[in-house]
Formats: structure tokens, sequence, C-alpha cells
């Protein structure tokens, strides 16, 4: 979504979101776009300053969304995350194929991560196989 601060040829500034570009243009165009002061449909983007997203802001509205205890509970998520990725094989694309070889014994256990698609993951549950992502947490490059 696109953000615009508006104003119509009566002056009144007011604001709106749109899709993309085109969809503002579209809208215009068509007469859908009306200020809510005064119905004027004569409206026109003003001049505004880019949004940049900065590693600063960023933290501040994390500050902001996350209280201390969920801080706490995001740190021992991420020693969690960790620690398996340390101790599992990482078996990428392979990943269902490895599973199943465990499961079936075929292969010797061993906990594994890796990469696997909707639909994969899915036949790997309705096999019966125990399988759980891994979250992406913030700040995890992983």
């Amino acid at each position: 979504m696109i953000h615009y601060n508006l104003a119509c040829d009566k002056g009144h500034a007011f604001e709106g979101w749109f899709s993309s570009s085109d969809d503002f243009d579209r809208q215009v165009a068509r007469r859908l776009v009306t200020c809510p002061s005064c119905g004027s449909v004569s409206v026109s983007k003003q001049l505004m300053a880019p949004a940049v997203s900065t590693a600063r802001k960023k933290e501040a509205r994390r500050e902001l969304v996350m209280d201390q205890a969920q801080k706490e509970t995001v740190a021992k998520l991420k020693e969690l995350v960790k620690s398996i990725r340390e101790n599992a094989e990482d078996v990428g694309e392979r990943f269902p194929d490895e599973a199943r070889k465990i499961h079936y014994g075929e292969a010797d256990q061993r906990g594994l991560i890796g990469k696997a698609t909707a639909e994969e993951a899915i036949a790997l549950i309705e096999e019966g196989i125990e399988i759980a992502p891994l979250p992406v947490l913030p700040d995890d490059t992983n």
C-alpha cells in the first residue's frame, strides 16, 4: 500500500492509501477520490518526504511493540533455534526424502533441518512423520 498526502482545489489537506500509483491515477480519473471536507473531486498528490527505514527506526518500532516478557521469550526462542541448528544436519532440499528414510528405518536416527514445500510438509505429516517449522525471528538471518 502507498500512503499519499492529498489536497483538493479548495486547499483542504487529507491523506489516502492506494495499492499503487496507477491505482491512485485510475481512481482520480474515475472521480472516485473526493475531499472529505468539501467533496471536491479535483484532488492531487502533495509533495512528501520519502519514508526511509533505518535500523534505528526498526529497533525503535520493535521497542514499542515488545515488552520485557516478550523480549525474554524471543531470546529463549532464538537460543532454542540456534541449538537445533547446531545439533541437526542441514540436508537442504533433500529434507522430505531424508525424513522418510529415517522414519522408515532406512537411515540412522538423527536430527534434520532442511527445506520442504507446503505440499511436501503436508505429505510428511499425513505419513505420520513428525516435523515442525523453525521460526524466523527478529534479526534471525538463518
